[in-house]
């Protein structure tokens, strides 16, 4: 047992609303849902109640047909949604949690439509956004009432559907934020033209969620920098705060802007930023100082600990955990109990959580793909249904396929074994922690551990299973199947002057590089046929140890098959480093110190010379050795993650996930 927060569960008011603990399940679009709450959304929330979290934030509520912001978004525009919306309040309030409402409209930050068309986007106005190029229309005065008006009519809707308070979004750059901004904000007219006319919105719209909420908590989320040049700056959040705080019962306060690159990368911080007591916290104190308000704060918090410290530092009154939540439901609930080392703590990888939504995909975890997946695999996604026959089960493998894999089997009753020929579990993941910014990789590798070991699994590292063990196993009944997760290696293919990546000293594989297993060069040629962290890790790694680098991409940018907010992330990292980035090439043949590439648009010949070294970030090969030793075999074999097709995390440890169950 730990040591008890007293801080993190000691109850606060939000106005007229008392939130149990301090511990916030802050808003996200899920895509779990479309028009109203089904089963799916209300398992997700269900499940993170149930779990302990004192206040939920559901998901951006559309208070407005010009508010279509991408497919699969909630509305509440008439009284027929209100038995849907009911039904959310109700389990969640069962377990003792509050639950407040997102009131949502983006203005000219619109990601995608419901018709797939280029979108019709409104803002104060007619100023484009730089990330997803659009030219809003300009709001007339009779549109500006309508959308008002559509702020208030959401809220009735939801009070009556029982919801404890709402939020109104004025953060990342979205419509409240444009009025505010005198960047965005270019009008003449009763909302703008001086500070307190660009107020005006923002006020209406206070009043008219109040006239209709009825005694309910106001929230107001902010950035509290929208760290663009172009966006709100800390000062002008700061003054907006001390300026509206009669209006609102507390502040939600965030950082980054959707309108920007560089901004939008605040929007869901990646690995590599800091955490949430050096990131968001010195934010959210100045506007809890300049405002007398409550204060949650979000952002990069990820573990029970940094949100006690937060809170007894005065730094913020709640600490939103959006990510920490998914990634473990029951977060709160082991915090409370002392289980701090139980809890699977987020590595803010970003890859199935916003990476998935970005796709238009169901929200879910890397490291626990149950989330998001509530009614596939238990409605609490506490424990996995108990098998209906033990069986002994053989997982070849310790790399985050097979201990998921093992894990669920065990947990379902299975006796299970675990072989990893190395003398380290992880897998792929011990690479991937050992380049720049990226060591809370290793935090799936420490979650997946414990989960095995809780589970009873037998893991034997340093030992090798080949056919011959698997068949004597299977004779003596001392195995009823096996799970092949025996991952992969680095892909090289025959290239002119290369084959298989030997024939010349110049010529390294990824790996060997990250290993520090062999010496690289001061001018060094990255060929990065994937477009993923390998390319760009190594190149930061390099540069940083004062290496000249050139980073070829077979892809149309860097980092192409990354989640946007990481890729960015990253890209600006190596940029800062002087990194050279050429994109669209193919990798042809090493002649010396040459490296021959093919442009993939045209098959022109490029040529780069004076390369001391040239790094292979070719992808990978599946290892399918054993499972070629156990193609005559009649023992029941699985094959699962990169041994059955080299792929990401996500995918590996949903297959685990996956024969588990089935097992």
């Amino acid at each position: 047992m730990n040591a008890p927060l007293p801080n993190l569960f000691s109850p606060v008011r939000l106005g007229p609303c008392t939130v149990p603990n301090r511990l916030v399940f802050s808003a996200h679009h899920t895509y779990l849902a479309d028009r109203t709450p089904g089963d799916a959304l209300i398992a997700y929330l269900d499940a993170r109640a149930e779990g302990g979290a004192g206040l939920l934030v559901c998901e951006i509520v559309a208070v407005h047909p010009s508010a279509e912001f991408s497919a699969r978004l909630l509305v509440a525009d008439c009284a027929e949604v209100v038995p849907d919306y009911r039904r959310l309040t109700e389990r969640c309030k069962a377990h003792g949690a509050k639950i407040f409402a997102q009131l949502f409209h983006p203005g000219r930050e619109i990601l995608a439509t419901r018709s797939g068309l280029a979108p019709l986007a409104w803002a104060p106005s007619t100023v484009p956004n730089e990330r997803f190029h659009i030219m809003p229309r300009a709001l007339s005065n009779a549109m500006i009432d309508d959308i008002v008006a559509g702020f208030g009519i959401a809220a009735r809707h939801l009070s009556a559907a029982g919801f404890d308070g709402f939020e109104i979004v004025a953060n990342h750059g979205y419509l409240p934020a444009q009025f505010l901004n005198p960047r965005v904000n270019r009008r003449d007219d009763d909302y703008g033209g001086d500070f307190q006319r660009r107020l005006r919105f923002l006020e209406e719209v206070a009043a008219a969620v109040r006239a209709e909420a009825g005694d309910k908590a106001l929230g107001l989320r902010l950035s509290a920098d929208e760290l663009s040049e172009a966006g709100l700056s800390g000062e002008q959040a700061l003054e907006i705060c001390a300026a509206m705080k009669q209006h609102f019962d507390y502040y939600s306060v965030v950082l980054g802007t959707s309108s920007t690159l560089g901004g939008s990368v605040h929007i869901v911080p990646p690995m590599g930023i800091e955490h949430g007591g050096a990131y968001i916290a010195p934010f959210a104190r100045k506007i809890k100082q300049a405002a007398g308000l409550p204060v949650i704060a979000t952002g990069r918090i990820v573990q029970p600990q940094d949100a006690e410290r937060i809170i007894h530092a005065g730094d913020a009154d709640l600490c939103g955990m959006a990510r920490a939540m998914i990634c473990d439901a029951r977060l709160a609930a082991k915090a409370k109990r002392g289980r701090l080392d139980d809890i699977r703590a987020c590595i803010g990888c970003n890859q199935s959580c916003i990476g998935r939504a970005h796709k238009g995909l169901s929200v879910s975890c890397i490291q626990r793909p149950e989330s998001g997946r509530e009614l596939e695999f238990g409605a609490q996604s506490r424990r996995p249904v108990p098998a209906s026959a033990r069986k002994k089960v053989l997982v070849a493998g310790g790399g985050v396929a097979g201990m998921k894999a093992a894990a669920v089997a065990a947990e379902r009753g299975h006796r299970v074994t675990l072989f990893e020929k190395t003398a380290r579990l992880g897998g792929q993941s011990l690479l991937a922690m050992r380049l720049p910014g990226r060591a809370e990789f290793g935090g799936i590798i420490t979650n997946l551990e414990r989960e095995m070991r809780a589970a009873g699994v037998e893991v034997k590292t340093g030992a090798p299973l080949s056919g011959a063990m698997v068949e004597e196993m299977h004779r003596n009944r001392l195995a009823d199947c096996v799970v092949i997760a025996t991952g992969a290696t680095p892909y090289l293919p025959d290239i002119e002057g290369v084959t298989h990546g030997r024939g010349q000293d110049n010529v390294l594989d990824a790996w060997q590089v990250i290993n520090q297993t062999a010496r690289v060069g001061a001018r060094v040629v990255i060929a990065d046929w994937k477009g993923d962290w390998v390319g760009l890790g190594l190149a930061e790694m390099l540069a940083a140890a004062g290496c000249q680098v050139r980073l070829c991409v077979n892809a149309a940018l860097a980092g192409e098959a990354l989640q946007i907010y990481t890729r960015n992330h990253l890209v600006g990292r190596v940029k800062k480093l002087g990194v050279r980035i050429q994109t669209h090439l193919r990798l042809f043949g090493v002649d010396g110190a040459t490296v021959y590439f093919q442009d993939v648009l045209t098959d022109a010949p490029v040529a780069l010379e004076n390369a001391d070294s040239v790094v292979l970030a070719l992808g990978h090969a599946s290892d399918n050795a054993l499972e070629r030793e156990l193609a005559e075999s009649s023992i029941d074999a699985h094959i699962i993650g990169d041994s059955l097709a080299p792929r990401t995390a996500e995918e590996a440890v949903f297959d685990g996930l996956q024969i588990g169950w089935r097992l």
